[in-house]
């Protein structure tokens, strides 16, 4: 993969993240790492993204989230024009390979 992102120190945290093995492991790691805003930031991301996937509105979104249409807004655009990061990961969530 060409990322923008790559960099030696990006891997070694891909890396670290790839080595937890259950996900008590990966709230004591995320706990340590990120605050808690930034954690729930991600996760509200990606629960954005689910529902973009699902064709959900907006408003359903933003009511369901507590997401900015700002915040909407640039998830739509990472999933339409992105790296594909929230679509394989959300495949995955969803059984998929």
């Amino acid at each position: 993969m060409n990322s923008k992102l790559k960099d030696p120190l990006i891997d070694k945290l891909f890396e670290a993240v790839l080595c937890l093995e259950n996900t008590d492991e990966c709230y004591r790691f995320f706990e340590d790492i990120c605050t808690v805003a930034e954690l729930k930031s991600l996760a509200q991301r990606l629960e954005v993204a689910k529902m973009l996937e699902d064709t959900r509105t907006y408003g359903e979104i933003a009511e369901g989230t507590g997401a900015s249409t700002a915040t909407i807004s640039r998830v739509k655009r990472s999933l339409n024009y992105g790296a594909d990061g929230y679509k394989l990961v959300l495949n995955r969530l969803r059984g998929g390979k």
